[in-house]
């Protein structure tokens, strides 16, 4: 059984998978109160699902980008479990994991999330045979940035606030917009991205795992 844990900002989630179903997840907005709200939530996961913590075999984890201070929260957390059970862990990229959600298209995707101070950090992808694949770095925006750097059809997809998501639709005739379920973080889809890498032997060292953070960047041209 793989866990997945994603702070990666104000929205927080937690999955279980076994490689065939996940047996439980659960996905909530707890603003600034990660570090009160993270081992409560797991015991309520673990009872529900009527596991026990020593049925946990390995760990993924969100790296970000996102909250500095949220990534930190998780990704210590992470690290205590996986020092307590001597488990692999696997660390995502968030707009990995955002960009995952969506199916495939002939048409470039913008993934986004928040990273604080009225900003948007954003990873270009295109489509390919084994999914949606990263182009460049990853970059910090505005809504406005962004919108003002699209000039041909693009979706666009991730964590945005209603004011964010007015100022891209804007752009209506380029911009398409995921609808705000679409573009919930799901944690069981960053513990299928996770078990698929520990299931090829790619996991990752607990001692170096960091967190994925960004300057202030313009964006890149669509």
């Amino acid at each position: 059984m793989l866990l997945a844990i994603d702070t990666s900002s104000a929205q927080i989630g937690l999955a279980l998978y076994d490689g065939t179903s996940v047996p439980g997840e659960f996905v909530w907005h707890s603003g600034l109160h990660h570090t009160q709200e993270l081992a409560p939530a797991l015991a309520e996961l673990l009872r529900r699902v009527g596991i026990k913590m020593s049925a946990v075999t390995a760990l993924g984890v969100a790296l970000g980008p996102g909250s500095f201070t949220s990534l930190r929260v998780g990704l210590a957390f992470v690290k205590g479990l996986v020092l307590a059970g001597h488990m692999p862990v696997i660390g995502i990229s968030t707009l990995d994991i955002v960009a995952a959600a969506v199916p495939l298209s002939s048409r470039r995707l913008a993934a986004v999330v928040q990273a604080g101070r009225g900003r948007l950090a954003l990873g270009w992808y295109n489509a390919a045979d084994s999914g949606w694949q990263a182009e460049g770095p990853a970059v910090v925006v505005t809504a406005d940035e962004l919108a003002d750097s699209i000039h041909k059809p693009v979706i666009v997809c991730g964590e945005m606030s209603a004011d964010e998501r007015q100022r891209l639709a804007r752009r209506f005739k380029n911009v398409i917009l995921a609808s705000p379920a679409q573009c919930v973080r799901r944690p069981g889809i960053l513990a299928e991205l996770a078990w698929q890498k520990w299931q090829a032997g790619k996991i990752d060292s607990a001692a170096t795992l960091a967190p994925i953070y960004l300057h202030i960047a313009g964006g890149l041209p669509a």
